[in-house]
Protein backbone atom coordinates (compact mmCIF):
# COMPACT_ATOMS: atom_id res chain seq x y z
CA UNK A 1 0.00 0.00 0.00
CA UNK A 2 1.16 3.52 -0.80
CA UNK A 3 -0.16 6.71 0.76
CA UNK A 4 -0.37 9.96 -1.18
CA UNK A 5 3.19 10.68 -0.01
CA UNK A 6 4.67 7.27 -0.95
CA UNK A 7 5.19 4.08 1.01
CA UNK A 8 3.39 3.50 4.30
CA UNK A 9 5.65 1.97 6.97
CA UNK A 10 3.35 -0.89 8.15
CA UNK A 11 2.55 -1.86 4.55
CA UNK A 12 6.16 -1.78 3.36
CA UNK A 13 7.15 -4.16 6.17
CA UNK A 14 3.93 -6.19 5.84
CA UNK A 15 3.47 -5.86 9.57
CA UNK A 16 -0.08 -7.11 9.40
CA UNK A 17 1.22 -10.53 8.28
CA UNK A 18 4.12 -10.56 10.70
CA UNK A 19 2.27 -9.38 13.80
CA UNK A 20 -0.67 -11.68 13.10
CA UNK A 21 1.62 -14.73 12.84
CA UNK A 22 1.72 -15.55 16.56
CA UNK A 23 -0.95 -18.07 17.54
CA UNK A 24 -0.17 -19.69 20.91
CA UNK A 25 -1.74 -23.15 21.02
CA UNK A 26 -2.41 -22.81 24.73
CA UNK A 27 -4.74 -19.86 24.02
CA UNK A 28 -7.06 -22.05 21.93
CA UNK A 29 -10.52 -22.81 23.24
CA UNK A 30 -10.44 -25.53 25.87
CA UNK A 31 -6.77 -24.97 26.75
CA UNK A 32 -5.22 -23.20 29.74
CA UNK A 33 -3.34 -20.10 28.47
CA UNK A 34 0.42 -20.29 29.07
CA UNK A 35 1.76 -16.75 29.18
CA UNK A 36 5.31 -17.64 28.08
CA UNK A 37 4.25 -19.41 24.89
CA UNK A 38 4.06 -16.02 23.18
CA UNK A 39 7.69 -15.35 24.07
CA UNK A 40 8.66 -18.83 22.84
CA UNK A 41 7.00 -18.23 19.47
CA UNK A 42 8.40 -14.74 18.92
CA UNK A 43 11.96 -15.81 19.83
CA UNK A 44 11.89 -18.66 17.33
CA UNK A 45 10.26 -16.59 14.60
CA UNK A 46 13.00 -14.00 15.08
CA UNK A 47 15.58 -16.78 14.74
CA UNK A 48 14.08 -17.84 11.42
CA UNK A 49 14.09 -14.29 10.08
CA UNK A 50 17.77 -13.95 10.94
CA UNK A 51 18.48 -17.37 9.42
CA UNK A 52 16.94 -16.07 6.20
CA UNK A 53 19.30 -13.09 6.23
CA UNK A 54 22.31 -15.33 6.91
CA UNK A 55 21.43 -17.52 3.92
CA UNK A 56 21.03 -14.38 1.79
CA UNK A 57 24.56 -13.25 2.72
CA UNK A 58 26.07 -16.71 2.24
CA UNK A 59 24.58 -17.04 -1.25
CA UNK A 60 26.37 -13.84 -2.25
CA UNK A 61 29.67 -15.23 -0.94
CA UNK A 62 29.12 -18.49 -2.84
CA UNK A 63 28.55 -16.61 -6.10
CA UNK A 64 31.84 -14.76 -5.75
CA UNK A 65 33.91 -17.82 -4.83
CA UNK A 66 32.26 -19.86 -7.59
CA UNK A 67 34.05 -17.70 -10.17
CA UNK A 68 37.00 -19.32 -11.92
CA UNK A 69 39.16 -16.41 -10.80
CA UNK A 70 38.53 -14.36 -7.67
CA UNK A 71 40.11 -10.96 -8.32
CA UNK A 72 41.81 -9.72 -5.14
CA UNK A 73 41.89 -6.23 -6.61
CA UNK A 74 38.14 -6.05 -7.27
CA UNK A 75 35.44 -5.16 -4.78
CA UNK A 76 34.23 -8.79 -4.71
CA UNK A 77 36.63 -10.04 -2.04
CA UNK A 78 36.06 -7.01 0.16
CA UNK A 79 32.28 -7.43 -0.14
CA UNK A 80 32.62 -11.10 0.84
CA UNK A 81 34.54 -10.04 3.93
CA UNK A 82 31.84 -7.51 4.74
CA UNK A 83 28.98 -9.99 4.21
CA UNK A 84 30.67 -12.67 6.32
CA UNK A 85 31.35 -10.20 9.12
CA UNK A 86 27.65 -9.29 9.03
CA UNK A 87 26.87 -13.00 9.53
CA UNK A 88 29.14 -12.93 12.59
CA UNK A 89 27.24 -9.97 14.05
CA UNK A 90 23.92 -11.76 13.43
CA UNK A 91 25.18 -14.92 15.15
CA UNK A 92 26.40 -12.79 18.04
CA UNK A 93 22.88 -11.37 18.32
CA UNK A 94 21.34 -14.86 18.21
CA UNK A 95 23.57 -15.90 21.09
CA UNK A 96 22.32 -12.91 23.09
CA UNK A 97 18.72 -13.72 22.19
CA UNK A 98 18.89 -16.94 24.21
CA UNK A 99 19.26 -14.82 27.36
CA UNK A 100 15.76 -13.48 26.70
CA UNK A 101 14.38 -16.99 26.27
CA UNK A 102 16.04 -17.94 29.55
CA UNK A 103 13.66 -15.59 31.39
CA UNK A 104 11.19 -18.45 30.92
CA UNK A 105 11.42 -20.97 33.78
CA UNK A 106 11.14 -24.77 33.40
CA UNK A 107 7.68 -24.69 35.00
CA UNK A 108 6.62 -21.96 32.55
CA UNK A 109 7.72 -24.17 29.65
CA UNK A 110 5.94 -27.25 30.98
CA UNK A 111 2.65 -25.35 30.78
CA UNK A 112 2.66 -25.68 26.97
CA UNK A 113 5.49 -28.11 26.08
CA UNK A 114 3.23 -31.09 25.38
CA UNK A 115 1.29 -29.03 22.85
CA UNK A 116 4.40 -28.73 20.66
CA UNK A 117 4.92 -32.46 20.01
CA UNK A 118 6.32 -33.58 17.60
CA UNK A 119 7.50 -30.12 16.45
CA UNK A 120 11.11 -29.31 17.33
CA UNK A 121 13.82 -26.80 16.56
CA UNK A 122 15.55 -29.76 14.91
CA UNK A 123 13.10 -29.22 12.04
CA UNK A 124 14.46 -25.78 11.18
CA UNK A 125 15.10 -26.24 7.47
CA UNK A 126 16.88 -22.89 7.26
CA UNK A 127 19.40 -23.78 9.97
CA UNK A 128 20.17 -27.07 8.20
CA UNK A 129 20.62 -25.11 4.95
CA UNK A 130 23.04 -22.74 6.72
CA UNK A 131 25.10 -25.70 7.95
CA UNK A 132 25.09 -27.34 4.51
CA UNK A 133 25.92 -24.07 2.73
CA UNK A 134 28.90 -23.49 5.00
CA UNK A 135 30.11 -27.06 4.51
CA UNK A 136 29.02 -29.31 7.39
CA UNK A 137 29.11 -32.76 5.81
CA UNK A 138 26.38 -35.28 6.57
CA UNK A 139 28.80 -38.02 7.61
CA UNK A 140 30.47 -35.61 10.07
CA UNK A 141 27.21 -34.83 11.91
CA UNK A 142 26.55 -36.20 15.37
CA UNK A 143 24.03 -39.05 15.07
CA UNK A 144 23.63 -38.25 11.38
CA UNK A 145 20.80 -40.77 11.00
CA UNK A 146 18.56 -38.20 12.71
CA UNK A 147 18.87 -35.96 9.67
CA UNK A 148 17.41 -38.42 7.19
CA UNK A 149 14.00 -38.70 8.81
CA UNK A 150 10.73 -37.81 7.14
CA UNK A 151 8.66 -39.59 9.77
CA UNK A 152 7.19 -38.03 12.93
CA UNK A 153 9.64 -35.48 14.34
CA UNK A 154 11.55 -35.30 11.05
CA UNK A 155 11.22 -33.13 7.95
CA UNK A 156 8.48 -32.91 5.36
CA UNK A 157 9.45 -34.53 2.07
CA UNK A 158 9.80 -31.13 0.37
CA UNK A 159 12.06 -29.70 3.10
CA UNK A 160 14.09 -32.90 3.14
CA UNK A 161 14.69 -32.66 -0.61
CA UNK A 162 15.80 -29.02 -0.36
CA UNK A 163 18.32 -29.92 2.35
CA UNK A 164 19.52 -32.88 0.26
CA UNK A 165 19.97 -30.59 -2.74
CA UNK A 166 22.00 -28.09 -0.69
CA UNK A 167 24.26 -30.86 0.56
CA UNK A 168 25.07 -31.87 -3.01
CA UNK A 169 26.06 -28.41 -4.21
CA UNK A 170 29.46 -26.87 -3.58
CA UNK A 171 29.73 -25.44 -0.09
CA UNK A 172 31.63 -22.37 1.03
CA UNK A 173 34.23 -24.69 2.60
CA UNK A 174 34.80 -26.39 -0.77
CA UNK A 175 34.87 -23.10 -2.67
CA UNK A 176 37.33 -21.52 -0.24
CA UNK A 177 39.46 -24.65 -0.54
CA UNK A 178 39.59 -24.20 -4.33
CA UNK A 179 40.37 -20.50 -3.95
CA UNK A 180 43.29 -21.24 -1.62
CA UNK A 181 44.60 -23.94 -3.94
CA UNK A 182 44.82 -21.38 -6.75
CA UNK A 183 47.10 -19.06 -4.77
CA UNK A 184 49.99 -18.44 -7.19
CA UNK A 185 52.61 -17.44 -4.65
CA UNK A 186 54.55 -20.71 -4.71
CA UNK A 187 55.24 -20.55 -8.47
CA UNK A 188 58.92 -21.02 -9.26
CA UNK A 189 59.15 -17.59 -10.91
CA UNK A 190 58.84 -15.95 -7.48
CA UNK A 191 61.49 -18.11 -5.79
CA UNK A 192 64.43 -18.19 -8.22
CA UNK A 193 66.45 -15.78 -6.06
CA UNK A 194 65.29 -17.07 -2.66
CA UNK A 195 68.14 -17.62 -0.22
CA UNK A 196 67.33 -20.76 1.77
CA UNK A 197 68.12 -20.84 5.48
CA UNK A 198 68.42 -24.59 5.61
CA UNK A 199 70.10 -26.88 3.09
CA UNK A 200 69.00 -30.08 4.81
CA UNK A 201 66.05 -30.60 2.51
CA UNK A 202 63.09 -32.54 3.88
CA UNK A 203 60.61 -31.26 1.26
CA UNK A 204 61.15 -29.97 -2.30
CA UNK A 205 60.01 -26.35 -1.90
CA UNK A 206 62.72 -24.24 -0.25
CA UNK A 207 60.30 -22.05 1.69
CA UNK A 208 58.45 -24.97 3.28
CA UNK A 209 61.71 -26.72 3.99
CA UNK A 210 62.89 -23.62 5.88
CA UNK A 211 59.58 -23.06 7.62
CA UNK A 212 59.39 -26.67 8.76
CA UNK A 213 62.85 -26.31 10.33
CA UNK A 214 61.93 -23.00 12.02
CA UNK A 215 58.69 -24.49 13.33
CA UNK A 216 60.57 -27.48 14.75
CA UNK A 217 62.96 -25.13 16.57
CA UNK A 218 60.01 -23.20 18.04
CA UNK A 219 58.55 -26.28 19.72
CA UNK A 220 59.10 -27.09 23.36
CA UNK A 221 60.23 -30.62 24.15
CA UNK A 222 56.69 -31.68 25.08
CA UNK A 223 55.41 -30.28 21.77
CA UNK A 224 57.77 -32.08 19.40
CA UNK A 225 55.02 -34.47 18.32
CA UNK A 226 53.40 -31.46 16.64
CA UNK A 227 56.04 -31.64 13.89
CA UNK A 228 54.43 -34.87 12.69
CA UNK A 229 51.05 -33.12 12.72
CA UNK A 230 52.59 -30.28 10.67
CA UNK A 231 53.91 -32.77 8.11
CA UNK A 232 50.53 -34.46 7.81
CA UNK A 233 48.46 -31.28 7.77
CA UNK A 234 50.48 -29.23 5.29
CA UNK A 235 53.01 -31.37 3.48
CA UNK A 236 51.33 -34.76 3.12
CA UNK A 237 54.69 -36.38 3.69
CA UNK A 238 54.68 -40.02 2.67
CA UNK A 239 57.37 -42.61 3.19
CA UNK A 240 59.04 -41.19 0.07
CA UNK A 241 59.16 -37.71 1.72
CA UNK A 242 57.42 -35.80 -1.06
CA UNK A 243 54.72 -33.14 -1.00
CA UNK A 244 51.43 -34.79 -1.80
CA UNK A 245 47.84 -33.76 -2.35
CA UNK A 246 46.28 -35.82 0.42
CA UNK A 247 42.96 -34.34 1.45
CA UNK A 248 42.53 -33.44 5.12
CA UNK A 249 39.15 -33.42 6.86
CA UNK A 250 37.81 -30.68 4.59
CA UNK A 251 40.81 -29.00 2.96
CA UNK A 252 43.66 -30.20 0.76
CA UNK A 253 47.35 -29.87 1.63
CA UNK A 254 47.73 -27.19 -1.06
CA UNK A 255 44.86 -25.16 0.42
CA UNK A 256 46.28 -25.50 3.93
CA UNK A 257 49.66 -24.24 2.72
CA UNK A 258 47.96 -21.27 1.08
CA UNK A 259 45.97 -20.50 4.24
CA UNK A 260 49.01 -20.74 6.51
CA UNK A 261 51.05 -18.53 4.17
CA UNK A 262 48.29 -15.88 4.29
CA UNK A 263 48.21 -16.12 8.09
CA UNK A 264 51.98 -15.72 8.33
CA UNK A 265 52.28 -12.78 5.92
CA UNK A 266 48.93 -11.12 6.65
CA UNK A 267 50.57 -7.68 6.89
CA UNK A 268 51.20 -7.55 3.14
CA UNK A 269 48.47 -5.46 1.44
CA UNK A 270 47.31 -8.19 -0.93
CA UNK A 271 46.74 -10.60 1.97
CA UNK A 272 44.87 -8.36 4.40
CA UNK A 273 41.37 -8.96 3.04
CA UNK A 274 42.10 -12.65 2.45
CA UNK A 275 43.26 -13.03 6.04
CA UNK A 276 40.15 -11.28 7.34
CA UNK A 277 37.94 -13.66 5.35
CA UNK A 278 39.69 -16.72 6.79
CA UNK A 279 39.57 -15.25 10.29
CA UNK A 280 35.86 -14.46 9.90
CA UNK A 281 35.07 -18.03 8.81
CA UNK A 282 36.76 -19.23 12.01
CA UNK A 283 34.69 -16.72 13.98
CA UNK A 284 31.47 -17.98 12.35
CA UNK A 285 32.33 -21.47 13.61
CA UNK A 286 33.01 -19.99 17.05
CA UNK A 287 29.62 -18.28 17.27
CA UNK A 288 27.74 -21.29 15.88
CA UNK A 289 29.40 -23.45 18.51
CA UNK A 290 28.53 -20.88 21.18
CA UNK A 291 24.91 -20.85 20.03
CA UNK A 292 24.71 -24.66 20.12
CA UNK A 293 26.26 -24.68 23.61
CA UNK A 294 23.82 -22.07 24.93
CA UNK A 295 20.97 -24.05 23.39
CA UNK A 296 22.26 -27.21 25.09
CA UNK A 297 22.51 -25.47 28.49
CA UNK A 298 19.02 -24.02 28.06
CA UNK A 299 17.50 -27.40 27.15
CA UNK A 300 19.14 -29.07 30.15
CA UNK A 301 17.73 -26.33 32.35
CA UNK A 302 14.25 -26.67 30.88
CA UNK A 303 13.77 -30.45 30.57
CA UNK A 304 16.86 -32.04 32.15
CA UNK A 305 17.66 -35.27 30.32
CA UNK A 306 14.14 -35.93 29.01
CA UNK A 307 13.53 -36.77 25.34
CA UNK A 308 13.05 -33.76 23.05
CA UNK A 309 9.67 -32.94 21.54
CA UNK A 310 10.97 -34.09 18.14
CA UNK A 311 11.98 -37.53 19.53
CA UNK A 312 15.70 -36.74 19.70
CA UNK A 313 17.68 -37.46 22.84
CA UNK A 314 17.26 -33.81 23.79
CA UNK A 315 20.23 -32.39 25.69
CA UNK A 316 22.33 -35.48 24.91
CA UNK A 317 21.99 -34.90 21.17
CA UNK A 318 22.74 -31.18 21.51
CA UNK A 319 25.89 -31.87 23.56
CA UNK A 320 27.19 -34.16 20.81
CA UNK A 321 26.47 -31.52 18.16
CA UNK A 322 28.45 -28.93 20.15
CA UNK A 323 31.51 -31.19 20.11
CA UNK A 324 31.28 -32.43 16.54
CA UNK A 325 29.73 -29.80 14.27
CA UNK A 326 32.78 -27.67 13.53
CA UNK A 327 33.14 -26.74 9.87
CA UNK A 328 36.34 -24.68 9.63
CA UNK A 329 38.31 -26.46 12.34
CA UNK A 330 41.34 -26.87 10.06
CA UNK A 331 41.51 -23.12 9.58
CA UNK A 332 41.16 -22.69 13.34
CA UNK A 333 44.08 -25.10 13.83
CA UNK A 334 46.44 -22.79 11.92
CA UNK A 335 47.46 -20.93 15.08
CA UNK A 336 49.08 -24.19 16.23
CA UNK A 337 51.62 -23.85 13.42
CA UNK A 338 52.61 -20.19 13.66
CA UNK A 339 56.04 -18.90 14.66
CA UNK A 340 57.12 -15.46 15.84
CA UNK A 341 56.76 -12.77 13.18
CA UNK A 342 60.40 -11.67 13.54
CA UNK A 343 61.60 -15.20 12.73
CA UNK A 344 59.68 -15.56 9.47
CA UNK A 345 61.78 -16.29 6.36
CA UNK A 346 62.48 -13.19 4.29
CA UNK A 347 60.55 -13.39 1.06
CA UNK A 348 62.34 -12.91 -2.30
CA UNK A 349 62.09 -9.51 -4.00
CA UNK A 350 60.04 -10.89 -6.91
CA UNK A 351 57.35 -12.08 -4.52
CA UNK A 352 57.46 -8.93 -2.39
CA UNK A 353 56.72 -6.90 -5.53
CA UNK A 354 53.80 -9.19 -6.38
CA UNK A 355 52.44 -8.72 -2.88
CA UNK A 356 52.34 -4.97 -3.31
CA UNK A 357 55.14 -3.58 -1.15
CA UNK A 358 57.47 -2.58 -3.98
CA UNK A 359 56.31 -1.03 -7.25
Amino acid sequence: MQTGNGQYYPSYLQLEKILDAQTPLSFAEGQTPAHDEMLFIIIHQAYELWFKQILFELEFVKKVFSKEKVDDNSEDLNLCRHRLQRVVRILELLNQQITVLNTMTPLDFLEFRNLLTPASGFQSKQFRLIEATLGLQMEKRHQHDYYKRTNEGGFTQNDFQQIESAEHTQSILQLVNQWLERMPFFDEKFWNNYQPLNNDKKVPHAFWNDYRSLYEMSLAEKELHKLKDFDNQFLGLSAEQVIGDKTNNGMSDAAMRGALFIMLYRDFPVFQTSFQILDTLIEIDHWLSGWRHKHYVMVRRMIGMRVGTGNTTGAGYLDGAVQQHYIFKELASLSTYLIERRKLPKLPEELVRALGFVS
